[in-house]
Order: structure tokens, then sequence, then C-alpha cells
């Protein structure tokens, strides 16, 4: 049941017992239905579940991801496995997930698979293997605790709307400005209308409130973690929707989550995320990224000014103001430093209010104390002492200038983001320590080996990793006659992106406790798709779009007659090839942040002439199978910006090694954008086309070019412009 109002505006709700997604299922249940005598295996799951669809046929790489998980669950391995597009990897891992008792917890980096699983993969399978295994499996969502509804931030949620967004400092909202009141009161009818939710809701989750409200509404009635009391604490504890969550995920077969909170509960001693054997890591590539984030913090002025106005009523009057003034002192510092990575120590200015804020920060928290069970608002004083501590924190880590350590100043474009950022330099370490212990980890992606070997991404993710063995005399002699440089036209028969033979599957690699697998895909690269590099094209030198690579773009889209989906590393870049495109041809043409992106995705489905252009966010969100995307361009090689603080701190780590950092850091980070770019085209069996790529250092660069090469899927290669405008003319056509 949802939460009653009750006098004075405050909410207590009546409580059910806890409830996974498929039902209930009470501990005698869940052991009575795990013995491990009658318990089918995960194989025998796996074909209850593929013989549940209507036309399913078992796939060779499914089955052998499913088998592989079961062995090193028995043996006790971690397990890395790479599967391509269309192996059926979420049933592969869900099916032996369902033989290991206690949860298990499955991890994804995106909203988008975590919603898949939930709404479409689990139900199914819990359907398809009831009958086998004599009862219906169950599972549940974990996710941040700031992603439900806090009924004790709710009940003050009136009184604190002044204090914390009415008079928020212009640089702490996009554009700036000055809050009018007809946008204070569109905040207050979005809180009105949570409160009406939070009468009928059962789970408090966030996603489930239709219409939604923004995020400056969603964090006055959220909580986040570092500021809780506690369930025992609070005065709305027992009807608190996140501890429910969590009761939940204790009692379900199979636990959702994200990388993000993952991270977080591995740095926070792994008491978030119940306990369990088997850890499944889907988009593995990106977990290191995100505990990369989670250990990162910051220091903002309007964050300073924002706690100080939270616990002035627990203050006096001097030790607010010495918050106040570190505050201004990190603002004048910031204004004066530059943008980008610090390498010679905090500037004096930054030093010194850092210096202010981590004496006015332990002022303060002495004066408040200890949070005590009959303080007269234990939630506020919490609130107040989990944001000084965490400023505290974070000035002592900027002053210790830890070699292990990065910081930076960020600001972006328009002056309404300023920030001292301080982040780890690696996190591979943390996921040695943090990641594999007590349990058995299945790492999972598209794209785990780089350069045609696991080891890369298996460092990366903590594990230790023999160094590349030399080349076989006959893998040295195949080198020698396609490798980079030499014209496609020389080389007799066809030839394949990474110069393997069709279909072909990553060697394994392993190392002390660890393993991997590639399980290859079930699609016909060098039949569906052709990769094309404009070897033609001058290196790419300045930014944006150069003219030749304009021109080469307009052949091909010309050829195809839309139909395309365009990649760039800029968005500058991708305004000047949607504004080629407009001025030279008729196309519908769709230009990333014009529209909201899911408006501009289903347009660029629906109509089979359009082109979609973007940066980023494309490169791994799009998936349009058919023939309305039959063209992939991309402008020039994903490298990290010489600017971005952390690639470039990694690198000169790398470098003041004696090793190169360009090919330790940048070239991986490369290698994962790209192959995720290549992707977008070969989505479903009946999928064919043309990845293009406008970048010339992919055939002509001898170092790294063979790499990037062997990162992507097997594709027909050329680097004949002819070739490529013919097969489009030809898919026009078709």
């Amino acid at each position: 049941m949802g939460a009653a109002r009750v006098g004075g505006g405050g909410y207590r709700r009546t409580v059910t017992p806890p409830r996974t997604a498929t039902g209930s299922a009470t501990p005698s249940a869940r052991a009575k239905g795990r013995r491990r005598g009658d318990r089918p295996s995960g194989t025998e799951l796996l074909a209850a579940a593929v013989g549940a669809v209507p036309g399913g046929a078992e796939r060779p790489g499914q089955l052998q991801m499913t088998t592989a998980i079961e062995e090193c669950v028995a043996g006790g391995e971690h397990l890395l496995v790479q599967a391509g597009t269309g192996t059926g990897k979420s049933l592969a891992y869900l099916a032996p997930a369902l033989t290991v008792d206690g949860p298990v917890v499955v991890s994804t980096a995106t909203l988008a698979l975590q919603s898949q699983l939930v709404d479409h993969d689990l139900p199914r399978l819990a359907d398809a293997v009831e009958p086998v295994l004599g009862r219906r499996p169950t599972f549940a969502v974990l996710k941040g605790r700031h992603h439900y509804l806090c009924l004790a931030r709710l009940d003050n949620s009136t009184e604190e709307e002044p204090e914390d967004t009415l008079f928020d400092a212009p640089a702490a909202r996009p554009g700036g400005g000055t809050k009018w009141l007809g946008e204070a009161g569109r905040l207050g009818k979005q809180i009105d209308r949570v409160r009406d939710w939070a009468e009928k809701t059962a789970t408090g989750d966030r996603d489930e409130l239709d219409p939604g409200v923004d995020d400056q509404a969603w964090r006055l009635v959220s909580m986040p973690a570092r500021e809780c009391v506690g369930a025992t604490r609070c005065p709305f504890g027992q009807e608190c929707f996140a501890e429910a969550s969590r009761a939940r995920a204790r009692e379900a077969d199979i636990v959702v989550t994200n990388h993000s909170l993952l991270a977080v509960d591995m740095l926070a001693g792994r008491h978030i995320v119940p306990p369990h054997k088997l850890l499944i890591v889907d988009e593995a590539h990106e977990l290191a990224d995100r505990v990369s984030s989670a250990a990162q913090a910051e220091l903002v002025p309007e964050l300073i000014d924002r706690t100080t106005r939270r616990a002035r009523t627990l203050l006096r009057p001097e030790t607010a103001e010495a918050l106040t003034a570190a505050g201004d002192a990190l603002a004048v510092g910031l204004a004066e430093a530059p943008a980008g990575r610090i390498t010679a120590g905090l500037p004096t200015p930054l030093r010194e209010a850092c210096t202010l804020l981590d004496a006015a920060t332990r002022s303060a928290l002495d004066a408040i104390g200890d949070v005590k069970a009959d303080d007269p608002d234990p939630v506020r004083k919490q609130q107040a002492k989990a944001a000084l501590d965490e400023l505290s924190t974070t000035a002592q880590r900027l002053l210790e200038e830890a070699d292990h350590d990065v910081a930076w100043v960020e600001k972006n474009d328009s002056g309404s983001r300023r920030a001292l950022v301080v982040a780890p330099l690696s996190v591979a370490g943390t996921l040695a320590t943090h990641l594999y212990d007590e349990r058995t980890v299945v790492a999972t992606s598209a794209t785990l080996a780089l350069g045609g070997r696991f080891d890369t991404v298996a460092r990366a993710l903590g594990l230790d990793a023999p160094p590349p063995a030399p080349p076989t005399p006959a893998a040295a002699a195949l080198a020698a006659r396609t490798g980079p440089g030499r014209p496609a036209a020389e080389t007799p028969g066809r030839r394949l992106a990474g110069d393997v033979a069709p279909n072909a599957v990553i060697p394994p690699t392993e190392g002390p406790g660890w393993r991997s697998l590639d399980v290859g895909s079930p699609f016909d690269y060098a039949r569906q798709g052709i990769l094309y590099v404009a070897a033609h094209l001058p290196r790419p030198s300045v930014s944006g779009l150069p003219e030749a690579a304009g021109e080469e773009l307009l052949g091909l889209v010309d050829a195809l007659g839309g139909r395309t989906l365009g990649l760039f590393s800029s968005r500058r870049a991708a305004q000047q090839a949607a504004e080629l495109l407009r001025a030279r041809t008729d196309l519908p043409v769709l230009l990333q942040g014009e529209e909201a992106l899911p408006l501009l995705v289903r347009r660029f489905r629906e109509e089979r002439s359009s082109c979609l252009f973007g940066v980023m966010s494309l490169w791994q969100g799009v998936d349009v199978p058919g023939d309305a995307c039959q063209l992939v361009v991309i402008d020039r090689l994903p490298f990290p910006r010489p600017d971005e603080p952390l690639a470039a701190a990694r690198a000169a780590a790398v470098d003041a090694g004696g090793g190169s950092g360009f090919a330790a850091v940048s070239v991986p980070i490369a290698a994962v954008r790209l192959a995720q770019g290549v992707g977008r085209l070969i989505r479903a069996t009946g999928d064919r086309g043309v990845v293009a790529v406008l970048d010339s250092r992919l055939e002509t660069a001898r170092g790294y070019g063979p790499f990037l090469r062997r990162s992507l899927p097997p594709f027909w290669y050329t680097t004949r412009p002819e070739v490529a405008r013919g097969a489009l003319q030809r898919l026009a056509s078709s």
C-alpha cells in the first residue's frame, strides 16, 4: 500500500511484506526449491528458455557461455566473456544464475539494458523455467537510495524549498539568473504531485512517477545515502522505500543493479548490495570508468553556500561566516585558475581556499556533534553533518596532493559551472581488492578483447594478466603480407578488418584465478557488412570537419540516399556535416541537440531517407536494426582529447615509467569507443551495410592501426571509395 497522510502533513504507510517483481518467496520455499540434488543445470534452464520463444533456436555461443559460467562457479574462477551482438548473452548468464544459492547480482551500465532485463528478459525466463524448477524464480531491482522517495524529506519539503532552491546562486543553474516567482510556483506544483503519488506508490521508485518531475524537485524529496540517518533513527524508518527495496533484494533469486551503485558498494565496504556468491557484470567495458566516477569528488562554491545555509541554525554565527568565507575564497580561486589538469601543485589561491574550508568544516562538525535519537530533528542534523563531512574530506584530499590522485579545474563554456575536482589516477587496485573477494565474477561485453586480446581489459579490471606473447612465424608472415599501409587492392582475395578469418574467435587469455572466452557472434560480418577506410584522405589535423572529409561524406550519403548514422568526434563537426547535407541535398538531416534524443531516434527509424548526426552518446546508445540504418560514418578515430584530465594524467604516468602513455591509455580508449560505434551497423541477421571511417590513420598508422582493426568485427575491408559507393548504390536499389 502507499503512504497515508496524517495530522500535521506527515506520512505513514501501511507496511506490507517485501515482494519481489514476480511474487513472494519465503526463505523456506526458496530452500525447498534449491536442493542441489534435484536442481536442473544451467544448460537445461537455457534450453527451456530458448524453447519457450516462438521460433527460438539454440545458439552455439550462448550455450558455450552458459557452460563456461557453470564451470567457473563450480571451480571458483572468474570469467571474462566477449559475446558479440546477437549472441543472446542475457539468457546465457541468467540461466546458470538460477542454479546458484542465494541472490545472484547482475550489474549493468545503462538504464536501457536494466529495463530490458527487468521488463522483458527476466519475466520471460521466469515463465519458461517455472515448470523445470518447480517454482517461479524471483527478481528485484536495486537502485541507489536517491532513486527512491524519502518520506522524511517529503515531510519537510515545504520549509526547505526557500532555503535549498528559491535562492540558489545563479551559477548553480544552467543559464544563471535569479529564479522568478513562476518558476517557484512550478516547483511547488511538482512537489504537490509527488505528495499525491506518495499516497499510492508501493515502491517509491522515481522511474514509476508518470509524468515525472525535474531533478531540482526530486532533490527535495529524496535522500542521498550519505545524508540518511538510518532506519532506526528516522521517524519514517519502518516505511522507508529504500529499505524495502533492499529487503526485496535479499529475498530475490536475481538482483539487477547498476555499475554506479556497485562501485559505491565496493568503496563503502560492500554493505549495500546483499551478500552473494555470483556477480555478473554486463557492459563490463564501462565498469572501471564508473568506479572512477564513484571515487571522484569535487568542491563547488554553490555547494559550500548551500551547505552553510542548511547548517546555519546548528552553528554559531562566526562558524557559519567562516564557511561562507571559504566558499568565497574558492570562487575567487576558480575564477583565476585556467581550466585543465593541475600538474605543479594547487595554485596558491586554491590551496588557501581548501585550507580555510578544512578548518571551517572541522569547526562546524565539532559544533554539531553526534546525531542522537532524542534530537528534535535528526534528519536535518544528519544532512548537515554529511554535507560538511564530505566537504572536509574533499578539502583534505586535495591538500594532500597524493601521487595516486589527479586534480583539475573544470569549467563549462557558458561559465555556469566552476569546480575543483579530484579523482584516482587508477582504479585497478581498488577493483583487485574489492571486486573479486568472496564471490565469482563474470564480466561480459561485446567489446572486451582489444587488439585481439583480453589482457588490456583484464588489467583495467584489476586482474593479473600475462604480457602479450610474440607472434608466431606464420602470424608475422601474414602481418607482413597484409600489414598497415598496404593498399587493399594489393591484397589478394578478401581482406577482413582485423586480418582474421571470417567468424574467427579471439584466443583465450588466462591468469591467476581467471580465464577468458570469446563466444563469437551469429552474424556473418564478412557477408553482411563492409568496413571502408578513406585512406586517401589527409590525416585529420584541425578541429571540426575538414573539407575533404565533408565531400567524402556527401558522396557516401548520396550513393545510399540517406539511412545514415553519423558519429562525430565533436559537436562542431556534427553541425558542419548537418549544414553541408542540408545545403546540398534534400535529405532530412536530424542533429543531436535540436530535439530530444529519443524523438530523433524514433524519426530516424521511421523516415527511410533520413540521416542522424551526433556525438559520443550516440556511439553506444542507438539500436536501429533493419534498413533504416545502412551506413555508419565515423569522422575520426575517437582518441581521448588531450585536455581530458584523467586520460592525460594516466598517459603521463606511463610515460614517466618508461612506457608509451599513448599506446597504453589512449589507444585502448579509442578501441573501445570505435568498436561501440562500428557495432551500430549490424544489429540483426538480416542487416546489411557499410561502416565508413573518414580517418586514414586506421589504415596507415603502423603502430596502432592493426590493433584498432583487430578490435572490430571482421567486416569485409576495403580502402577503395568506388567499392564502398558501389555497395551503397546496390543497397539503395534493392
